[in-house]
């Protein structure tokens, strides 16, 4: 047999149940996982809430901005536009046609005068003549563009030029006279004026600092809400976190407080719901497997009585057995045989029955380890069959219990030699600088155990061939080796070694120099 087999088969597979003192729930507490800062869901809210303001802010900055400065420099223009005009209505009629270079002259210094604070700069021009209001005045401001545009047409032409870092507004028009027919005919003078901006600038300039000094509460007042707005996300976020780490603490009866309609409320609804569902589920199963115990441990109890008359009559059967003939005597073999694995299976079902009660108590004694594997070896007709590497006498000492001992290196040589191959060798060694750790070894040559084993070689009842219906063992002696490690604090794993065979690797930690007393599991 191969030692795919490392736990002994019977007809079913059934998992092993929840021990009713041990937790329930062994999943694995996992810390959060320690993410950097910005990653949160905290810091994610305030920047994207800081973006959005800061969007808003700057959009309707901008906007404000756009506005208020077309409406400024709109009123400026209109204003000038219209005393311009007021005042070429006021003296184009007294104006000479065609006009001299002296009447262009007082039309430009008039229309200069008019300005309260003498900062107008009036260009009038006829032909070839021109007549400025500052005299020697090049009119750096006045483009091609825009003597083109009051050339080509009658109406008000305007422009905002930036000369030298000045900003001033040129206007220009026609000169034009009243006809009959209620025309107007052009008199080819044509009047230009140059007005500094610099006191709308400056209104400008102001605003644009008010809109930039108005971003920044805005933006900190953003992120005050910001806060608010991911304190109210992430509470109940928080309160979910933790009950989900109470649920598989296995306290299923923890339930979220819903306030609200909206999605986080309808998510707690859901968890208390699931939860709800969960915890009834797992009480029923308890409550089947509970049940499941009851009925092992109640009917290995039965059998024991008729399992204990059975093996009597056997023993005087298999006494007179040479003196009946063969097939007589191979049927009572036979049911010697079955009688045997029968009170072996009720035995077994009754030490599981004691693990899953929590009633298996350690009988803790001193021992010498080394000797007790040796007796453990004789017993069984095993020291010439097993290679043994162990300490000399009392290198090894430590309270365990006798017979819990005997039972695991019982149980993993006899695996070894069933499903293994030879030979089988068994190790002790003690290590720790004070001796309080003893690691027993046992390894035999066989082909190991297929990874896909592995997992479950402790599991009861597991069968690695399912063609195969019953098998010569109970099939819980590595379930029970395991539960008598386990009970003494110890740890039991199977594993292949590199260089073939299967090797299991019992550790125990060991007491010394304490009075006896019975440890309950």
């Amino acid at each position: 047999m191969r030692q795919a087999a490392a736990h002994e088969d019977v007809r079913t597979a059934p998992r092993t149940p929840v021990h009713p003192h041990r937790p329930r729930f062994r999943l694995p507490l996992r810390s959060p996982v320690k993410r950097r800062r910005l990653r949160g869901l905290r810091p994610r809210l305030v920047v994207a809430f800081g973006l959005v303001a800061g969007v808003a802010a700057a959009t309707t900055g901008a906007l404000t901005f756009r506005e208020a400065r077309i409406g400024v420099l709109q009123q400026s223009q209109d204003a000038v536009i219209g005393q311009l005009r007021a005042q070429l209505n006021e003296r184009a009629p007294e104006l000479p046609y065609p006009p001299g270079e002296s009447a262009l002259q007082q039309i430009a210094t008039d229309v200069a005068d008019a300005d309260a604070s003498g900062s107008w700069r009036v260009l009038v021009t006829y032909r070839e003549l021109r007549a400025s209001s500052v005299p020697g005045d090049r009119f750096p401001e006045l483009t091609p563009a825009v003597r083109a545009a009051v050339a080509s047409s009658r109406a008000t032409v305007f422009q905002r030029v930036d000369e030298g870092g000045r900003p001033s507004l040129v206007v220009g028009m026609s000169v034009t006279f009243g006809d009959p027919d209620g025309s107007r005919l052009a008199s080819g003078v044509r009047v230009f004026l140059v007005v500094p901006q610099t006191t709308e600038q400056a209104y400008v300039d102001a605003l644009v600092s008010a809109v930039e000094r108005a971003m920044v509460p805005a933006l900190g007042l953003a992120v005050v809400l910001a806060l608010f707005a991911a304190r109210g996300v992430l509470v109940p976020v928080r309160a979910l976190r933790q009950a989900t780490r109470r649920m598989a603490e296995g306290r299923l009866d923890t339930r979220l407080d819903v306030h609200g309609s909206d999605e986080l409320a309808e998510l707690s609804h859901a968890f208390n719901e699931t939860a709800a569902a969960l915890e009834t589920s797992v009480a029923e199963l308890r409550e089947m497997e509970a049940r499941a115990r009851r009925f092992a441990a109640d009917v290995s109890h039965e059998l024991r009585t008729p399992l204990a008359a059975m093996s009597a009559v056997t023993d005087v059967l298999d006494e007179d057995a040479a003196r009946l003939d063969s097939d007589t005597a191979t049927a009572v073999r036979l049911i010697s045989e079955e009688t045997v694995k029968l009170t072996r299976l009720v035995d077994d079902l009754m030490e599981i029955s004691r693990f899953d009660a929590g009633a298996a108590v350690l009988h803790l004694d001193e021992i010498d380890l080394a000797e007790s594997i040796r007796r453990t070896l004789a017993a069984r007709g095993w020291s010439d069959t097993v290679d043994t590497r162990l300490p000399p006498p009392d290198a090894a000492r430590g309270r365990v219990d006798p017979r819990r001992l005997d039972v695991v290196v019982a149980n993993l040589v006899g695996n070894a030699l069933k499903h293994g191959g030879a030979p089988v060798r068994v190790r002790l060694d003690v290590h720790g600088s004070d001796g309080r750790g003893a690691v027993i070894e046992v390894r035999d040559s066989g082909p190991g155990i297929p990874d896909d084993v592995l997992p479950h070689v402790f599991e009861r009842f597991y069968k690695s061939d399912t063609a195969r219906s019953r098998s010569e063992g109970s099939g819980l002696g590595l379930a029970i080796t395991a539960e008598n490690v386990r009970i003494h604090g110890g740890t039991v794993r199977a594993a292949n070694h590199p260089a073939g065979g299967a090797v299991f690797t019992v550790e125990l930690p060991l007491q010394r120099d304490e009075s006896s007393e019975e440890h309950p599991s």
